[in-house]
Parts: structure tokens; C-alpha cells; sequence
């Protein structure tokens, strides 16, 4: 993964409270305790980015 960008939203301000997504947009992370990431589909990802713009 050391090949991939992980990015925090914008609002975050550069606190470590937010969830960070891979560049891949297929994982993303706590910035807490980023070793540890979770695997989503791309799809499902982006029907979830989605409904957040409503």
C-alpha cells in the first residue's frame, strides 16, 4: 500500500479525526489507526459518496 496516496477530507482541517480514502478508491481508513484499513468495493463506495451529496 506504500503506493498509494491516502487523502483526509478537506474539512478536516488537519486533524487525525476523519476517515481517509486510497487513492484507489477501494479502501479506506481511521487516521487514527491507519494500519489498519478496510477493503470496500467501488461500486458500493460510490453509492455511498452519492447519497452524501443529496
Amino acid at each position: 500500500m506504500a503506493d498509494n496516496c491516502w487523502r483526509k477530507p478537506s474539512q478536516s482541517e488537519g486533524e487525525s479525526n476523519c476517515v481517509e480514502l486510497v487513492s484507489t478508491l477501494d479502501e479506506v481508513r481511521d487516521s487514527k489507526n491507519p494500519s489498519v484499513t478496510l477493503s470496500v468495493p467501488r461500486t458500493s463506495l460510490a453509492t455511498f459518496l452519492a447519497s452524501l451529496k443529496r
